[in-house]
């Protein structure tokens, strides 16, 4: 060795020692070592009290952690020595015990592993006196506890525990805190109760809340009022629920307003008629004049809800009231996007709101009826389909089934917008359009034009080659496994010209495994939906000679894996014939891993053959088996025909 890597050496021993420095001041000392052993003789019990009492913060939040378990084997003992340990540790904890303590009461309340009724209570009493806790996350954790476990919990303990110190308590002089966990509360239990109890004792209390000082108590109570409705029945939302709502959308603060007119359009359902045509409709062409002169305080939920909102009062509405709502969703289609007449100018909400448009494009369609849409619509959906943010054309795409097959008479007309998304650079799109592609395929080539068929087949083979040119192998495929589908759709000439040879490609050259195997799946979808007999052979011969007799022992595994597919795909008859020799002449392959997937795929290959017409081709297979049995050397190959024999015989 020369200086230079005598000194080199000693550099890297001075960067270990360097290293190991810190490693071993972390370790613990002997006395902290001491203060967390535990006597070994210990019982369950007897080791939790001991921990929650002298142990680290860490020791008893895994105490507490573990709780519904010591509590399903031995309640008894855990309820009378363990559970009033806990309760004590809680007093003056950090914030990390509470949470923990928070989740174990919810799992044991909500288990039905608590066996005597006393046992709730002294849970359900420990919830409810933190769910004041001066951390609000804190707090806020005790509240969705008892909130979770509602369901959980027998009425009458709901009634005692939690509503009659709620009800028999003047909420003005509560803390801000604590009305707004009333109003959770009250939105929570309503459904536990009959139309009568939450009538006579919940309403009086959720009607006060409404009136509440604090903006903020009236929107935590307005969008539980949604739940006290459905509770209460329809004659009392009628009479009781609906004019709280209609005061509440006109409330002086912006977010009440919102919260009131999106529980109005909830519970549409529960409005009778002449409630709609004399409320209902009123205050939605009042926001849509609103939101067409620039208030936005409601414009991203009224773009949200507006399908559902069209949907509830389309009988309600009168043929100038249907115009204007049209004219209001055509205006919401390019929120952001006229400098002449923007809504708004927040670019994210616009971008939401036409996002929004999008998603309630569907429900438009059976708003205004297929000649309407064409003609007042068809030109606001091709400008969402052409949106310069992704995120709208994306939202476009993920909805585009749906318009085609409620506009299936008229389909054609949406070939441009097709070929436009097939187009997009952006991936995301292309996505959104594969989930549903099939569907879309489905209603667009059975009445595509001859003329425009050509563009479209361009736009879906352009597609897949951009998708196969990027990383986004998960995205590839999906797009092979829609792409079957072509097989049922596309004449077989088509198909075989414009898609088999480049499906075949992707299977004998792509890397990545799951995208070579929805190659061998959808290049086996085509060949057996083509009816010429000499393309059908053309294609197993390139199947055979560039992969079961390939020069790569990769082409050869690749090979087999078309076989196990072909298997599901093809009748046992075709597959013995076309593809069960070549695959078994593999066992002479020279690379162990081919002759290995061979063997895991032996017992497939057995179970396609039928006595006594596959009498030869099973005495092949058996000469397969012997061959591996007695000349094999590869351990892993020895160990699977080994394995594998039994279920081949």
């Amino acid at each position: 060795m020369n200086g230079n890597s005598v000194m080199f050496g000693l550099e890297e021993l001075q960067d270990l020692v360097f290293i190991e420095r810190p490693i071993r001041r972390s370790l613990k000392t002997a006395e902290e070592i001491d203060q967390l052993t535990v006597d070994e003789d210990l019982n369950d019990i007897e080791r939790a009290v001991y921990l929650l009492s002298a142990g680290q913060e860490v020791q008893r939040v895994s105490v507490i952690t573990n709780l519904p378990s010591l509590v399903r084997h031995n309640p008894a003992e855990t309820f009378r020595r363990v559970v009033p340990k806990v309760r004590d540790v809680l007093n003056g904890s950090g914030s990390e015990i509470h949470l923990s303590a928070a989740a174990s009461f919810l799992t044991i309340l909500q288990d039905d592993i608590i066996l005597i009724h006393t046992h709730t209570y002294c849970i359900l009493k420990t919830v409810l006196m933190h769910l004041n806790h001066r951390d609000t996350v804190v707090g806020g954790a005790w509240l969705e506890t008892l909130l979770s476990a509602v369901s959980s919990l027998p009425k009458e303990t709901i009634k005692q525990e939690v509503l009659n110190p709620l009800l028999f308590q003047p909420q003005a002089s509560l803390s801000l805190h604590s009305r707004l966990t009333n109003c959770r509360i009250l939105g929570k239990v309503a459904s536990k109760f009959d139309s009568h109890t939450v009538k006579m004792e919940l309403l009086p209390v959720a009607r006060s809340l409404c009136q509440d000082v604090e903006a903020e108590v009236r929107v935590c109570m307005c969008a539980q009022l949604e739940s006290i409705a459905r509770a209460t029945g329809v004659d009392e939302t009628k009479t009781h629920v609906l004019p709280e709502l209609t005061e509440l959308a006109a409330d002086e603060d912006g977010s009440v307003r919102l919260v009131a007119f999106d529980s109005i359009i909830n519970l549409i359902d529960m409005i009778d008629a002449d409630d709609r045509l004399h409320v209902v409709v009123p205050l939605v062409m009042a926001v849509c004049e609103a939101s067409s002169q620039g208030d936005d305080t409601v414009l991203t939920s009224l773009s949200f809800q507006f399908g559902k909102l069209c949907s509830g009062l389309a009988g309600s509405l009168s043929d100038e009231q249907k115009f204007s709502m049209l004219q209001t969703f055509k205006v919401l289609c390019v929120a952001g996007l006229q400098t002449d007449r923007n809504l708004t100018n927040d670019v994210n909400e616009s971008k939401l709101i036409r996002c929004n448009c999008c998603y309630n494009l569907p429900a438009m369609v059976l708003f205004c009826e297929s000649a309407p849409f064409l003609s007042e619509l068809y030109t606001t959906f091709s400008t969402l389909c052409c949106d310069p943010e992704f995120s709208v054309r994306q939202s476009a795409a993920a909805n585009f089934h749906q318009v085609v097959k409620l506009l299936r008479s008229n389909v054609h007309l949406f070939h441009k917008e097709l070929v436009v998304l097939l187009q997009d650079d952006v991936l995301e799109v292309l996505d959104a359009l594969m989930t549903h592609l099939e569907e879309t395929l489905e209603a667009v080539l059975s009445r595509e034009d001859n003329n425009k068929f050509s563009e479209l087949l361009s736009a879906l083979l352009a597609a897949e080659h951009k998708v196969g040119g990027s990383l986004r192998w998960r995205l590839h495929e999906k797009l092979l496994q829609r792409y079957s589908c072509l097989a049922r759709l596309l004449p077989g000439e088509v198909l075989h010209q414009n898609f088999s040879a480049r499906i075949f490609i992707i299977l004998t050259s792509n890397k990545v495994l799951p995208v070579q195997k929805e190659a061998a799946r959808t290049f086996c979808t085509f060949l057996r939906y083509n009816r010429k007999q000499e393309q059908r052979q053309e294609m197993i011969h390139r199947l055979i000679k560039d992969l079961a007799q390939g020069r790569s022992y990769w082409s050869r595994l690749r090979f087999l894996d078309v076989c196990e597919t072909a298997t599901e795909i093809f009748s046992k008859k075709f597959f013995n014939k076309h593809f069960l020799v070549p695959a078994l002449e593999l066992v002479h392959d020279p690379v162990a891993n081919v002759r290995y997937k061979l063997c895991q795929l032996l017992p497939r290959l057995r179970s396609s053959l039928r006595l006594p017409t596959d009498r030869q081709l099973l005495q092949q297979l058996d000469f397969c088996v012997q061959k591996l049995l007695c000349r094999e050397k590869d351990k892993d190959v020895v160990a699977t025909i080994r394995k594998v024999t039994p279920e081949t015989s």
